[in-house]
């Protein structure tokens, strides 16, 4: 049985690491190349740098961000924010990064999906969705979740992995920040409707939450910012509980 994944999340604002409260209210959690060290060393699976107000021309600045972290960590990191083009992922993987995040430039352009994963390979593609939901129904939202599109979560994750897509960040923007769990209805329906991996990202509290997303989510992967970022759990006592709880894990 493969290993469940956690997964840091650092957003990235300026140049430092930001959190918020479904996706507002921002406020400053440190400097994302020591955070990352630390995670690294912690346990850490993996990690995940969103930069969440990228723009073109700042695309050099996370590219050295980028080259920093690299020079510190061991393990695979995946970075977003503002990418769309071949050309921009090829600076990001120069620089060290083991993946990438598109978001808003999949939705406006499906296409690039396609591209990326022919040119780099699908593992080295996730597809970052941000959803919530209206009416009843999972609506996907762009540009740090500010612009509510057409699409239904569901029929756009399917889409993504027909496309190519190695693995998709689902986050829930009713959980982001609230602590109170993670969308666990909605990652086992993906789960079940789809053949890659599900990241779990939205709502992480407690331990007690990581051990839902896996045992009711069927996520493969759960990721969180606040409550590693000001040690509200450790990553060595979430594993181990995990272990307790039968979820298999990198110790």
């Amino acid at each position: 049985m493969l290993t469940k994944r956690i997964i840091p999340c650092l957003d990235i604002k300026n140049g430092r690491t930001v959190k918020g409260v479904n996706f507002v209210d921002l406020r400053d959690a440190g400097d994302p190349v020591a955070l990352a060290d630390i995670y690294s060393k912690a346990g850490a699976d993996e990690l995940v740098f969103l930069d969440i107000s990228a723009t073109e021309e700042r695309r050099k600045t996370l590219s050295n961000l980028v080259l920093s972290v690299a020079e510190k960590v061991n393990i695979p990191f995946t970075v977003g924010g503002g990418i769309s083009s071949i050309e921009d992922v090829d600076v990001l993987l120069q620089n060290g990064a083991d993946k990438v995040s598109v978001n808003s430039s999949a939705v406006k352009n499906p296409q690039l999906i396609n591209d990326l994963a022919a040119k780099f390979g699908s593992q080295c593609i996730t597809v970052a969705i941000d959803a919530k939901q209206i009416g009843g129904e999972w609506i996907v939202h762009l540009v740090g979740g500010k612009v509510p599109t057409a699409l239904n979560l569901f029929e756009w994750a399917s889409e993504v992995e027909k496309r190519g897509a190695g693995e998709i960040l689902f986050t829930s923007m009713d959980h982001d920040g609230t602590k109170e769990g993670f969308a666990n209805t909605a990652l086992a329906r993906l789960s079940q409707d789809l053949n890659i991996p599900i990241i779990a990202s939205g709502g992480a509290g407690n331990i007690k939450h990581f051990v839902d997303t896996f045992k009711e989510g069927k996520a493969d992967a759960a990721l969180a910012a606040s409550v590693f970022h000001f040690k509200e759990i450790e990553i060595k006592d979430l594993k181990e509980q995990l272990q307790d709880h039968d979820i298999p894990v990198r110790l």
